[in-house]
């Protein structure tokens, strides 16, 4: 079986990388949405992420990945709760998924063979402390909508059917790629997400050129192309472990919080997800460069992450988003 496709060896789409690592250095910032065209390195940066992830101590076995023997729920009928080493899981939730898949549902098999009722978990136990990854999320079901908008309001997963009665932790960062052109995402989940990139083709030859032969060379001499390419993964893992210790001890002024809370108000965002997710990126952005105080350059990387999917659209500017942002990032922090 082949390793995925390096994740420092896809060419250009630095805003996809970065966005995916700043979520890796701070889950908490909510999630990342990947929005383009087709055959842009979409999935392949969501396999090459799950490959690139600092390994997490979870209880052997457990359904939900517990990080201690007592939080591994009693429905798991575990008898040892043993702690080990194990992959962050990046979960796939196909478009057909049925609900009972997603959320888990009464265990059929055990049923009929013993007469026990038990639950088999679903898509979002198995997520628990990783990532769960939503290819052409603008095309998702709208009860699929529904469900993930609560788990990921609560970060529990309630089941309640066939006479079972089942509550388990379903934290997670979610990560969803689509084209536009299919399909708008609902505005509810769209909200969800704490950062958003857009992502084009390649628009020069060397860069093509380039995709072709790390693309070529991947296939044709596999082993050689991943020993080349494992240590500069290597590398960003070590960054981000390191980022996550230098993420507690950042410093953050009064200053910089009335500039995120000013460009917000700029913007005309709504609620106020849009600072929190900007303050997040930002700070994590400082802690992977290893910063210690949060300044306006790391304001000014961040601010398209974390507001371009925030804006009302305005028909009288034809400028995207990305496009907006910046002019007003520009106007509030010269």
């Amino acid at each position: 079986m082949k390793h995925p496709f390096p994740f420092s060896a896809i060419v250009g789409q630095d805003d996809m990388k970065l966005a995916m690592i700043l979520t890796a250095v701070d889950p908490s910032i909510g999630g990342v949405l990947v929005f383009g065209d087709r055959g842009t390195g979409k999935s392949t940066a969501v396999r090459a992420l799950a490959a690139l992830l600092p390994p997490i101590i979870a209880v052997k076995g457990c359904p939900v990945n517990a990080a201690k023997p007592e939080d591994c729920p009693d429905w798991a009928g575990l008898e040892v709760k043993e702690l080990h080493e194990m992959p962050t899981p990046v979960i796939d939730l196909p478009l057909g998924a049925s609900e009972d898949r997603v959320t888990g549902a009464l265990d059929i098999e055990k049923a009929l063979v013993s007469g026990e009722k038990a639950f088999q978990p679903g898509l979002l136990a198995r997520a628990n402390r990783g990532y769960l990854y939503i290819d052409e999320v603008n095309l998702l079901e709208d009860h699929i909508v529904d469900l993930l908008l609560d788990v990921a309001q609560s970060g529990e997963n309630v089941v309640e059917r066939e006479g079972l009665s089942i509550r388990h932790p379903a934290r997670f960062v979610l990560v969803g790629s689509g084209n536009p052109e299919e399909g708008e995402l609902r505005p509810q989940l769209l909200d969800r997400f704490g950062i958003s990139v857009d992502v084009a083709s390649p628009k020069t030859v060397d860069e093509r050129i380039e995709v072709l032969k790390r693309r070529d060379a991947y296939d044709s001499d596999h082993t050689a192309f991943m020993l080349r390419w494992q240590a500069e993964d290597a590398m960003i893992r070590d960054q981000i472990l390191k980022a996550r210790e230098t993420l507690k001890k950042l410093t953050t002024g009064d200053a910089i919080m009335r500039d995120v809370a000013e460009l917000c108000i700029a913007l005309g965002s709504d609620g106020l997800r849009g600072e929190l997710a900007l303050l997040k990126a930002a700070r994590a952005y400082a802690a992977f460069r290893d910063d210690t105080a949060l300044t306006r350059t790391h304001i000014r990387k961040t601010a398209p992450l974390a507001l371009r999917h925030r804006l009302r659209r305005d028909p009288l500017d034809d400028a995207g988003t990305g496009v907006r942002v910046e002019r007003i990032v520009e106007n509030i922090l010269a």
